[in-house]
């Protein structure tokens, strides 16, 4: 698979966030096998930016898993920082799934609770339903959206 390349300073800024983040993936004295590289696409896919901790003292060897991962995943290297590695993959841009084609918003059904006069009795809820230019006040009372309003200026030029 093909890795990412990044430019330098998107190299810095994944960098920097990444500074706060904890190791998501353990690669222990097994190595890198399909259920670490498993582990490391579901991390990918749900978190783009990710810190592996390779617990070995062979540098060649890490260095050597940092790159065999990269190619598996197609993800892009980082950073390598003694026993961490730090990789990027980009999700892809999921579809909306809204098919309404006007932006106004509809309405709504909204439960409003109103205590009782005397604290002894049980509070009254009501459901409505709120349309588009409407909004509830404090008191539980529906009243429309007013108008914004208009600059004079804006209107005499």
């Amino acid at each position: 698979m093909k890795t990412l390349t990044l430019t330098p300073a998107d190299r810095a800024e994944l960098r920097a966030r990444a500074h706060a983040l904890h190791p998501v993936v353990m690669i222990g004295a097994d190595g890198l096998t399909l259920a670490v590289l498993k582990e490391v696409e579901a991390a990918l896919k749900a978190h783009e930016l990710i810190k592996i901790r390779v617990f070995g003292d062979d540098r060649e060897q890490r260095i050597a898993i940092y790159e065999r991962v990269c190619s598996a995943t197609g993800a892009a290297p980082v950073q390598h920082i003694g026993k961490l590695l730090v990789l990027y993959k980009s999700r892809p841009d999921e579809p909306k799934t809204s098919t309404r084609t006007d932006k106004r918003p509809g309405p709504k059904v909204v439960k409003v609770v109103k205590p009782s006069k005397s604290g002894k009795r049980r509070p009254t809820v009501k459901k409505m339903t709120v349309l588009g230019n409407q909004r509830v006040t404090a008191g539980g009372n529906i009243k429309k959206a007013k108008p914004r309003q208009k600059s004079v200026k804006k209107t005499l030029a």
